[in-house]
C-alpha cells in the first residue's frame, strides 16, 4: 500500500507482481490487498489498485462531483504513478470510469477490460438498487453460490447481528456516498453517447449469474465499442473477481 500526490487528493494505492503495467478500478465495494483477482493479474503484469478517496483509509474529496470530475482524476493517478498506456481494467463502477477515461482520451488506452461495468441504463431491466440492499440480501444480489458468497463478504460473522449492522452501516456510508456520486439513483451519465469514442482494443467480461448489473448489459456495451469482444463466465455472478478470478485474469491477458 502506497499513497501518490494528485493535483486534488493524496491517493492510497496497491501495488504488486512485475511485468507491463496494469491499472485496476475497483467497484463501490472498494478492493484490499489480498483481492485474488489482483494476486492472478500479478503473475504477468505490474498491478496498480488505486482506492477512489473515500475508501479504506484514503482521504476524502469534496472536489470530486461528477463523472467528469472522476474521469479526469483518475488520469491524474495514471499520470502522478508515471504510467503510459497502461492495460486498464475496471470492475463495475469502476467499469463504467474506465469506459469514460477511455472514450475521454480514446489515443491514450489500447486495452481495455471492463468487467460487469456500470454506466448504461435499461428501463426494460432496471439495475438494482445497491443503496438500498442490506448486508443480508448481498450474497444474493453479487453470487452465483450466495452460501459462498456470504462466506467471503463476510468471513464468518453473522450479518443479522445489530452491532455488525452498525460497523457496516458506518464503514459503507462514506464509501457509498463517494459512489453514489455517479451511480445514484441510476447510473446513467451518458455514457452510451460515448462508447463509438473508444478505440482500445476491448475486451468485455460478465458472470452468467449476475443479478446485479443482468448480462443484457453486456450487449449495450459490445454494441457500443467498435470491435469489442465478449467473455460470459458460467456459474459466476458480479462478484466474478472473487468468483472465477483465474477465468478472469485469462481474458484479461488474451488483450496482449
Amino acid at each position: 500500500m502506497r499513497t501518490v500526490e494528485t493535483p486534488r487528493v493524496a491517493v492510497r494505492y496497491h501495488v504488486g507482481g512485475s511485468g507491463p503495467p496494469l491499472v485496476f478500478l475497483h467497484g463501490a465495494g472498494g478492493v484490499t490487498a489480498d483481492d485474488p483477482l489482483l494476486a492472478e493479474l500479478s503473475a504477468t503484469h505490474t498491478v496498480y489498485a488505486p482506492l477512489i478517496p473515500g475508501y479504506g483509509d484514503s482521504e476524502e474529496c469534496g472536489e470530486i462531483r461528477d463523472m467528469l470530475d472522476f474521469t479526469l482524476h483518475t488520469w491524474d493517478v495514471i499520470a502522478a504513478l508515471g504510467l503510459k498506456d497502461p492495460v486498464l481494467v475496471g470492475h463495475s463502477m469502476g467499469g463504467m470510469i474506465a469506459a469514460e477515461m477511455a472514450a475521454l482520451q480514446p489515443n491514450d488506452v489500447s486495452r481495455l477490460a471492463l468487467i460487469c461495468p456500470a454506466g448504461l441504463w435499461d428501463d426494460a431491466h432496471p439495475i438494482a438498487d445497491l443503496f438500498a440492499t442490506m448486508p443480508f440480501e448481498m450474497p444474493a444480489l453479487l453470487f452465483h453460490d450466495p452460501v459462498a458468497g456470504a462466506a467471503m463478504l463476510t468471513a464468518g460473522r453473522n450479518v443479522t447481528d445489530p452491532n455488525f449492522l452498525q460497523t457496516y452501516l458506518v464503514t459503507n456510508a462514506r464509501q457509498l456516498g463517494m459512489a453514489g456520486r455517479i451511480l445514484f439513483p441510476i447510473p446513467e451519465r451518458g455514457l452510451s453517447q460515448r462508447l463509438y469514442r473508444i478505440r482500445a482494443k476491448t475486451t468485455i467480461i460478465w458472470g452468467d449469474s449476475d443479478r446485479l448489473i443482468p448480462p443484457v448489459y453486456a450487449h449495450g456495451f459490445k454494441k457500443g465499442i467498435a470491435g469489442a469482444s465478449l467473455v460470459s463466465i458460467p456459474e459466476a455472478g458480479h462478484m466474478v473477481t472473487l468468483e472465477r478470478s483465474l477465468a478472469v485474469a485469462q481474458a484479461i491477458r488474451a488483450l496482449g
